[in-house]
């Protein structure tokens, strides 16, 4: 998501931009050092899920998706700091690797609320179950459960493909004699050039329809994740009461799942918040972020966008404690159980089945 425009344009830019070229170096070293860390935040969980066999999981497959798609966006932030470097001079190897970085952050983006609505489904399935003796249109939610995922990807790839094609085909390539090349997105120069041409060309509206793909996707994804966890609180609060009572246990359950209605979307915001305030200022209102200001926010932006894998290993799954015990469990109920005892499991489940709500939260 570059500043793009006019080759000519480009070709004449003057402003003093070498005068931030610490800066740049700075930012390379954080997104570099950011994204390590995201591969190894991400790598931990697929690989705990595929050696304990659990990515076919209904509750895990989500999260699995989710930190595969994590793991390959910190791959690209790493190798857009691999290739800071004065040689390169492919002007369309970084243009092509912003474009997949674009593809994948979106996918992040429409995994974390698939992962979100599979937990709501999940509680929704438990309160049917309880009231009903079997989940609500369980066919359906099978075919959404295998739809998401399939949308989550198709979905990038589909508003990303036309930023791919006419951008090679007008050669929207970023000004390479600047210093800031492959570096994270919104990598437009500190000083904008005062040269520009204020004609809408082909490269600037593919500039602004970038912008405002990620933003539209950004906030479908905040937006949702915050609805389905209201949904989630307010259909726990309604399983419970139907019992006519309301217990110090299921006060602290129904805290935990306010605390992740806060949890989420803050942690989502925490990570992209930088990001979507540079999109915004550039989109509309290019001119305030000249200076201190867009310096502060790329490097901010370097910080949190680029620990998006990190994060949401942490708080999706280390910080889960039924995803630590999923493991556990799962050899207590082959080694422990007798037939009998396994066949008799859903009959104590429905009567447990408001306790456990809290195993999908």
């Amino acid at each position: 998501m570059d500043i793009f425009g006019d080759n000519k344009t480009q070709m004449n830019t003057t402003t003093p931009t070498e005068n931030w070229t610490s800066v740049y170096s700075i930012v390379r070293w954080i997104q570099m050092t950011m994204a390590v860390l995201s591969i190894l935040g991400a790598g931990s969980i697929i690989l705990y899920a595929a050696f304990q066999r659990l990515v076919k999981k209904p509750e895990v497959l989500p999260l699995f998706l989710l930190s595969l798609t994590d793991l390959l966006l910190a791959l690209s932030w790493l190798c857009g700091g691999l290739l800071f470097t004065q040689s390169c001079n492919s002007y369309a190897t970084c243009y092509n690797l912003h474009i997949v970085e674009q593809t994948l952050y979106m996918a992040s983006f429409f995994y974390t609320l698939h992962y979100v609505w599979v937990l709501y489904t999940g509680l929704n399935g438990k309160y049917h179950r309880r009231l009903n003796g079997f989940p609500a249109e369980a066919a359906r939610t099978r075919n959404c459960r295998c739809l998401g995922p399939v949308l989550s990807c198709l979905l990038p790839l589909l508003l990303t493909a036309p930023v791919f094609v006419a951008g090679n085909v007008f050669q929207c390539y970023t000004n390479f004699t600047q210093p800031y090349r492959c570096l994270l997105m919104h990598t437009g120069a500190v000083y904008l050039t005062s040269s520009a041409s204020p004609e809408l060309t082909a490269c600037s509206i593919i500039q602004q329809y970038c912008m405002a793909i990620f933003l539209g996707t950004f906030l479908i994804t905040i937006v949702g994740m915050s609805i389905f966890m209201g949904k989630a609180r307010s259909l726990y609060k309604r399983v419970v009461t139907s019992q006519g009572f309301f217990g110090s246990s299921h006060w602290t359950t129904l805290r935990l799942l306010e605390r992740r209605m806060v949890l989420y979307p803050s942690a989502f915001f925490f990570c992209w918040g930088p990001a979507l305030l540079l999109a915004t200022m550039m989109l509309v209102k290019p001119d305030i972020i000249e200076g201190k200001m867009g310096v502060a926010l790329y490097i901010l932006q370097a910080l949190t966008s680029a620990s998006q894998g990190l994060l949401n290993c942490l708080v999706y799954g280390w910080t889960q404690k039924h995803f630590r015990s999923l493991s556990s469990s799962t050899v207590r109920d082959a080694n422990t159980q007798t037939p009998l005892l396994r066949s008799q499991k859903p009959n104590y489940a429905a009567l447990h089945s408001a306790a456990s709500l809290t195993n999908f939260v």
